[in-house]
């Protein structure tokens, strides 16, 4: 009988009299559910969600609401999304947490996607107002379908393969430069519980020519191809093994080609169907790593092959004080232990306190492993345009900030109309 209730709702529309349209909801202001929504994943039109849903009072605070609702996403190995909407209850329903799912159809328009997760997102707030005075002006209408549904098994041709194909190119100038560029790319993807397959082939050749003087132009070349296999099997829900190859050749890198091959093992420490909400990976991996350069390195080389290892431990979180995502990493050359890289990276967002948000980016390079640099010293022109790689230790980058949302609690009215804004500060260092 519940299966077939949530048949219903999930097949039908929620819908409302006009009166409890854009404003907070009018007769009924103080007991109608207050929701807070916290959704950066794809297709997530906030607009929309207040046009269609109107029977709820959004507000622009979590410290605000009755009910705190969180959606995140991942892909599908079928290209589509699949959305975890965790409905965090607060104030009279704490405790009451619960979460429903939506997944989309690889071959859904963004207008379908968008539709499907407001349905969901309906459904899941209804359990929260069937007793507060808004329920009795809610209704649900069932849609009949066009044919009877009848559970039956069907042959996949594809064997759950599916594959992308994408080329683009561009081209611009003006009287004294010109620029053409033209890649793209190719996948193949099978993805099933136990195991999954990705293949990757992209590439990119680009052009530039500047008129330097009237007898002279310099031109400058780039190229950046590459390919890559990867297998993973499932061992259980904490642990994955694997192994992959990929072979490159980059104008940037001094590689004429690059190959690298090796298996990996990978540990997270939370289950991995939490990975919407949470995940702390350990990745270690060990390769075999063969060179042919394009130009003589500074250490006299045209080729070579090298042993490494590597290990990674990433970090995804998502709570409602906030996110973090962020990565360790280090690769050694096994043949000089001198000979190594590390890479970090952070992306944090944290609510301090009601309106406010503390926002940074950061990333740090310790670089120990250039031996691919031309022995040649580079031109100016070289330099300028970044055609290849520069000697260095490290490299960084950081960007810190925060915002400030104050004014009415309220988010109900939806104003397309020139889309200006306002009530909000940020500031970016």
């Amino acid at each position: 009988m519940l299966r077939a209730v949530l048949a219903v709702l999930a097949a039908g529309v929620l819908q409302s009299t006009a009166g409890l349209a854009q404003e907070p909801v009018a007769d009924t202001t103080a007991q109608a559910l207050f929701v807070f929504l916290d959704c950066n994943a794809p297709n997530c039109d906030f607009d929309h969600f207040r046009r269609e849903i109107t029977w709820v009072n959004w507000v622009r605070d979590r410290e605000d609401s009755d009910v705190h609702l969180l959606v995140t996403s991942q892909r599908t190995g079928g290209g589509g999304w699949h959305y975890t909407l965790d409905y965090l209850g607060r104030r009279d329903f704490v405790g009451q947490d619960r979460s429903l799912t939506y997944t989309s159809d690889p071959d859904d328009t963004g207008a379908e996607v968008r539709e499907g997760l407001t349905q969901t997102m309906a459904l899941g707030l209804v359990r929260f107002v069937d007793n507060s005075p808004v329920a009795p002006r809610l209704f649900v209408i069932y849609r009949e379908p066009e044919f009877a549904l009848v559970q039956r098994e069907e042959e996949d041709p594809w064997n759950l393969w599916v594959f992308r194909l994408n080329a683009n190119g561009s081209l611009n100038g003006e009287a004294q430069q010109s620029r053409y560029s033209i890649g793209g790319s190719a996948t193949a993807d099978r993805v099933a519980e136990d195991f999954k397959v990705n293949i990757r082939l992209s590439g990119r050749y680009s052009k530039d020519e500047f008129e330097l003087s009237e007898d002279e132009t310099y031109v400058n070349v780039s190229e950046n191809y590459s390919a890559n296999v990867d297998m993973v099997w499932s061992l259980s829900d904490h642990w994955s093994a694997g192994g992959g190859a990929s072979a490159n050749r980059s104008t940037y890198l001094n590689r004429d080609l690059a190959v690298f091959a090796g298996p990996a093992v990978e540990y997270n420490i939370f289950p991995y169907d939490e990975s919407t909400r949470r995940s702390i990976t350990f990745l270690y991996s060990i390769e075999v790593a063969a060179f042919n350069y394009e130009l003589v390195t500074v250490e006299g080389k045209t080729e070579e092959i090298l042993p490494r290892h590597s290990l990674s431990v990433s970090a995804s979180v998502q709570q409602p004080w906030g996110e973090v995502f962020g990565s360790v990493g280090a690769i050694q050359y096994l043949h000089d232990p001198k000979v190594h890289s590390f890479n970090t990276f952070a992306i944090f967002e944290y609510r301090l306190f009601r309106g406010f948000n503390f926002n940074l980016f950061g990333s740090f390079s310790r670089v120990k492993d250039q031996f691919y640099l031309p022995a040649e010293g580079l031109s100016d022109e070289e330099i300028l345009l970044r055609r290849r790689a520069l000697e260095t230790d490290y490299r960084f980058s950081m960007r810190v900030g925060f915002s400030y949302r104050f004014g009415s609690k309220f988010a109900n009215i939806v104003n397309p109309r020139m889309r200006g804004g306002g009530g909000e500060v940020m500031f970016f260092f």
